[in-house]
């Protein structure tokens, strides 16, 4: 089944560009657009889409005051900001809110489709380079990981590295050869064995303990 996705962006010359980008994807179908925050707002709701394709900066009401209120209407909508900023205090807002992703609109293609494909999945994406920002004040306490790294196994361990780096499950599946359900069961178990509850405290974890100094 397609995912089905509404891009919100009051520039109607990228709409029509993201508009034929993502249509060209097997898996994916744009159902709507809006040029201003009242009517992502409308459209959202109207239509349901898997993913909210939104612009931070749009008239009306802006991305974060839309992704609150849609996140109390329709939470089961992604939200997936799409900003020309790279600042930490936005991202950091935005995901306080409730979105599941910020993208930066220099991105290439390829970051975009792997960006909504994690979203849609349920997972957090936010680009590997802003990462350590969104882990400073997002939660606002250090993580409190029960478990022990020594827990793991050599490829569990590979597997949390490359979470935190901001790959998704599919690009895991790629570098080490494994299927895509392979690597969501070593997730799980990972975040059994240490007791953590999501994508972020994975991050966390992985910085806590050195594992995004190595390989690098």
């Amino acid at each position: 089944m397609a995912i089905k996705i509404l891009i919100a962006d009051d520039h109607g010359v990228l709409r029509a560009g993201l508009r034929s980008l993502l249509n060209a994807e097997p898996d994916m179908e744009v159902i709507g657009e809006a040029a201003d925050g009242n009517e992502a707002l409308r459209q959202a709701e109207k239509l349901r889409p898997d993913v909210l394709l939104l612009d931070i900066n749009m008239p009306g009401l802006t991305g974060i005051e839309v992704t609150h209120q849609l996140k109390e209407s329709q939470p089961q909508i992604a939200v997936l900001i799409l900003t020309v900023h790279e600042d930490y205090s936005l991202l950091q807002e935005a995901v306080r809110v409730g979105a599941a992703g910020y993208i930066i609109k220099r991105a290439v293609e390829s970051e975009l489709i792997n960006a909504i494909h994690s979203v849609a999945g349920g997972d957090l994406y936010v680009h590997p380079a802003m990462t350590r920002a969104l882990l400073q004040n997002v939660s606002g306490t250090e993580s409190q990981a029960g478990g022990s790294l020594k827990t793991l196994t050599r490829r569990e361990i590979e597997v949390l590295r490359l979470i935190a780096q901001g790959n998704t499950n599919r690009q895991i599946a790629e570098s080490l050869c494994l299927s895509v359900r392979t690597v969501e069961s070593h997730r799980s178990n990972i975040m059994g064995k240490l007791a953590l509850n999501s994508r972020v405290e994975l991050v966390h974890y992985a910085m806590e303990h050195g594992l995004l100094e190595e390989n690098t």
